[in-house]
C-alpha cells in the first residue's frame, strides 16, 4: 500500500517561552546538534517512508531553512517521493489554519494527489524513535479505518494528553482530549494512520461544522469513534516525550546525560539525521572538567571550567573557571569567566557576562531559568531560578544587578531598533 506522511509542524509552542519567540516549536534546537523536527523526519526515512509533506504555519523561516530540499534525510527527490513544505495561502475559501485538522483539510488537494492508500499523520514536536512500518502493518492486519499510536504516561501528567480507552483486541472505545480528571494513563502519541478516503470525508464533514475547533484530538477522532468505525490503538513501549513545556524539554535533555540514558542517540541502526554546520573539533583546555555531558563541535571549554550534566550546541564558549550544571546552551552562547549557570536554557547567541550567577538548584519541581536569543547579560548579574529573560535584552534593560526568582525581563527597545 502507498503511504504518504504528513508532519504537523505549525505549532506556536507558547509553553516553551523564549525558545519559540522567534521560531516554531519543531525548529527548536535539541541535544546540541539537532532540531526537534529531525526525530519524526529520521523516523520516516529509517522506516523506508520517503513521501513526506510538512504542514507549517507559525514562524516557519528557520524550519524551512533547516529542512531545505531534504538532503540530510535523503528526501531531495524529484521523481518519486521527496519532501515538500505546505504553508498557509490566501484564496476565496482558505486562510490561516485554525486547527490541526483544518491545516490538513486546506491542503488535502495536494495530499491526495497520486492517490495514496494510507495517510500517516505525525506531530513535529516529539522526541522518539519509532519504526512506522510496524504500525502500518498493524493497521492493515486489523483492517482498521484509523490506528492511533498510544503509550502509558504517569497518571500525574495524563491531563496534558488525549486519553484513550481500549477494549478487547486493542479496539478504541473512547477518547477524551486533555481531561482534567484522566480516566486512565494511556495517552495518544499524536501518531495516526488513516485510510485516505475516510480521512477526506471526515475532514470535509468537520470543515462544514461551524461550531468545530477543527482539531484531530478534540473533533475528528471523537467523532469517528462515536460512529463506531474501526479505530485501533497501536501500543508503543519505547522512549517518547512531548517536549511542549520547559520542564519536559529540560528533562528530555537530562535523560540523555544520566548514567543510563533513556534514549539512545548513538544507535548505528537508527541514525538521527540533521543538517549539520561545519565547525572545527571541540577544544577542552587544561584543568577543565566535563562530566556526563554532550559537547558539540566548535565548543571551547577554557581552563578550569566545569561542565556537569549539560548539553552544549555548536560554537559554545565557556570561560575560565565558569561552572555549567544541568543546563542546555544553544548555538554560539558565550559564558563569561567565573560565572555559574545552573538549570538554565540559554538560547542562541546569548552572552553571559563574567562573574554572573544564572539559575539555581531548588527543592521540588525544577525551576528552569531561561535567556532568550541574542540577549546580553552584564557582568556580575544574579538571576534567580525560574526567571525569564526575553530575546534581544541588553544591559540597559536591567534595573539592577539582581533579578528575583520567577521574574520576567524583556527588551525596552522598539522592533525597528533591534
Amino acid at each position: 500500500m502507498k503511504t504518504r506522511v504528513i508532519i504537523l509542524a505549525g505549532g506556536e509552542g507558547t509553553r516553551l517561552g523564549v525558545l519559540t519567540a522567534k521560531r516554531t516549536k519543531p525548529a527548536v534546537p535539541f541535544a546540541g546538534k539537532y532540531r526537534i523536527i529531525d526525530f519524526p523526519l529520521s523516523n520516516c526515512v529509517n522506516s523506508g517512508l520517503s513521501d513526506v509533506m510538512i504542514v507549517a504555519q507559525y514562524r516557519p523561516h528557520s524550519l524551512i531553512e533547516h529542512i531545505g530540499s531534504g538532503g540530510p534525510w535523503d528526501l531531495n527527490r524529484e521523481i518519486t517521493g521527496g519532501i515538500s513544505i505546505l504553508t498557509p495561502f490566501r484564496s476565496r475559501s482558505a486562510s490561516w489554519f485554525v486547527g490541526t485538522a483544518d491545516a490538513v483539510q486546506q491542503n488535502f488537494t495536494f495530499i491526495k494527489n497520486g492517490n495514496p492508500d494510507l495517510i500517516l499523520i505525525l506531530s513535529g514536536d516529539h522526541v522518539y524513535s519509532m519504526d512506522y512500518r510496524e504500525m502500518i502493518q498493524f493497521h492493515i492486519e486489523h483492517q482498521a479505518d484509523v490506528t492511533m499510536g498510544t503509550i502509558p504516561v504517569p497518571i500525574s501528567e495524563a491531563s496534558r494528553f488525549g486519553i484513550v480507552g481500549i477494549g478487547p483486541n486493542q479496539r478504541v472505545t473512547s477518547f477524551v482530549e486533555k481531561p482534567a480528571e484522566p480516566p486512565s494513563n494511556m495517552a495518544n502519541m499524536g501518531v495516526y494512520v488513516f485510510n485516505r478516503e475516510l480521512l477526506d470525508k471526515e475532514l470535509w464533514d468537520d470543515h462544514m461544522k461551524k461550531d468545530s475547533s477543527h482539531d484531530f484530538g478534540k473533533d475528528i477522532l471523537p467523532n469517528i469513534i462515536r460512529q463506531g468505525l474501526r479505530v485501533f490503538a497501536y501500543p508503543f513501549n519505547g522512549y517518547w516525550v512531548d517536549v511542549g513545556t520547559i520542564a519536559s524539554y529540560w528533562q528530555a535533555h537530562m535523560d540523555l546525560v544520566c548514567n543510563q540514558p533513556a534514549f539512545d542517540l548513538f544507535d548505528p541502526k537508527w541514525i538521527i539525521h540533521t543538517r549539520s554546520e561545519e565547525r572545527p573539533p571541540m577544544r577542552i583546555e587544561k584543568g577543565a572538567v566535563v562530566e556526563d555531558s554532550l559537547i558539540s563541535n566548535g565548543c571551547i571549554i577554557e581552563e578550569g571550567a566545569r561542565i556537569h550534566r549539560s548539553i552544549l550546541s555548536a560554537g559554545v564558549r565557556v570561560g575560565r573557571n565558569a561552572v555549567v550544571d544541568e543546563s542546555i546552551l544553544l548555538t554560539d552562547v558565550k559564558v563569561g569567566a567565573g560565572s555559574t549557570i545552573q538549570r538554565c536554557v540559554l538560547d542562541k547567541h546569548s552572552k553571559i557576562g563574567a562573574n554572573s550567577v544564572i539559575g539555581a538548584v531548588t527543592e521540588g519541581e525544577p525551576a528552569i531559568a531561561m535567556v532568550g536569543k541574542n540577549s546580553i547579560i552584564p557582568e556580575g548579574m544574579s538571576i534567580g531560578a525560574g526567571s525569564l529573560i526575553g530575546p534581544d535584552v541588553i544591559p540597559n534593560d536591567f534595573s539592577g544587578l539582581v533579578v528575583e526568582s520567577g521574574a520576567y525581563v524583556q527588551t525596552r527597545r522598539l522592533p525597528n531598533e533591534l
